[in-house]
């Protein structure tokens, strides 16, 4: 396979184009995506942002308020603010509602929820409604248009997705007016898996012996504007193989690095590698999508909840997310720049068959890649076979 340089142009890349604002063309993925990782690190740090589009509006994360930054929102408002909060979570906490298509739900504020220690409160609940007092809810009139995208950008963040929105001053509809820097749009938000595929870059490329296989090579790429990194373990001359073994590998701090019991996924990255040494060839792309794309943090309060008796679905559910929150265009694309076209996936979840066939990559077989219960993770992989599908 012919080596990949960091600096080589990659084809077919609308980011690759110069951004002109008189002629109103669009600006590359790059700078769009940077505005987005801005966002999402202000709102980390409990600050206010602004979402740009038809209905501009301001934006506070739940879980990292501040009083300082519920007051700010209050003062620059133009309306009273609302709380937003997932179906899922909404199910959970507070029991049904009446029915909406939305799949994130607009509630009036009330005063005693209107500061940053009760703002935290309501993040973090995960309990049944039984336990969470007498606490009740009501639909707001106004369901803010950038909803969706307000809650792509709160999951970016990694940040549980509740929080509170207002309408922004009208004059903000002129950003220029606006002193808030951090401030993507929501057709960026709406579009954020194209962009990143757009923006992906190989960055670095060495060799690394590993144990199972002793000459591997590991390519580091990376999301421009986002800093986020993606690696392919590389084994073999991927040339001399029309249609090599491929495994997706969600990054798994705890199994992978730690030896967890809880889960498979160290047995499961390192099955891969071997099966693929033995065959000569293969790739296995490692994807920053810990605990299904909700992230360690979140996944660690998952397992506290699935030690009080929820599974591994209904645990992510109650903290807001939905069951998985992975996608897959970005290995598409890392495949498409190691050239590969054609793979035999090494996989036991048809959704990963589904996704990379839907962004062109041809999935010519599937290999499964069973693992053996422990004894610790009986029930997580029964979940797994039973809610999620896959074929174990």
């Amino acid at each position: 396979m012919k080596r990949l340089s960091p600096h080589a142009p990659v084809p077919n890349s609308p980011s690759s184009a110069p951004f002109n604002e008189a002629s109103g063309q669009e600006a590359p993925a790059g700078i769009r995506l940077r505005q987005i990782h801005q966002a999402s690190q202000v709102l980390r740090a409990g600050g206010v942002v602004l979402l740009r589009g038809q209905e501009p509006i301001l934006l506070l994360g739940a879980e990292t308020a501040l009083a300082s930054s519920v007051a700010e929102l209050v003062k620059r408002a133009a309306a009273p603010p609302v709380l937003m909060l997932t179906k899922t979570k909404v199910a959970d906490i507070f029991g049904p509602l009446e029915t909406t298509q939305t799949e994130v739900v607009a509630f009036a504020l009330p005063k005693e929820l209107l500061s940053a220690e009760a703002l935290r409160g309501v993040a973090e609940s995960s309990v049944p409604q039984a336990e969470t007092g007498s606490l009740r809810l009501k639909l707001s009139a106004w369901q803010p248009r950038a909803g969706a995208a307000a809650l792509k950008l709160m999951k970016h963040a990694g940040l549980l997705p509740a929080f509170v929105v207002a309408k922004a001053p009208a004059e903000f509809k002129d950003l220029s007016l606006s002193d808030i820097p951090a401030s993507p749009s929501e057709n960026d938000l709406s579009a954020y898996s194209n962009l990143l595929a757009q923006a992906l870059r190989p960055i670095a490329e060495a060799v690394v012996p590993l144990a199972e296989a002793p000459e591997a090579r590991v390519i580091a790429f990376r999301v421009e504007g986002l800093g986020t990194e993606e690696f392919a373990i590389v084994i073999g001359e991927l040339a001399h193989h029309p249609a090599p073994l491929v495994r997706l590998h969600s990054a798994c701090f705890t199994g992978d690095l730690l030896g967890s019991l809880r889960c498979d996924c160290g047995q499961q990255l390192r099955g891969a590698i071997r099966r693929m040494a033995e065959e000569g060839a293969g790739v296995l792309l490692y994807l920053a999508q810990e605990g299904r794309g909700i992230g360690l943090v979140n996944k660690l309060r998952a397992y506290a909840l699935q030690d009080q008796g929820l599974d591994t679905l209904d645990a992510n559910r109650a903290l807001g997310w939905e069951a998985d929150e992975r996608n897959f265009q970005i290995a598409a694309r890392m495949l498409e720049l190691l050239g590969v076209k054609r793979v035999r996936l090494l996989t036991n979840n048809p959704r990963k068959v589904a996704a990379l066939s839907a962004d062109g990559i041809e999935v010519i077989a599937r290999e499964p890649l069973v693992i053996a219960p422990n004894g610790v993770n009986d029930r997580y992989l029964a979940t797994k076979a039973k809610r999620f599908g896959h074929l174990l």
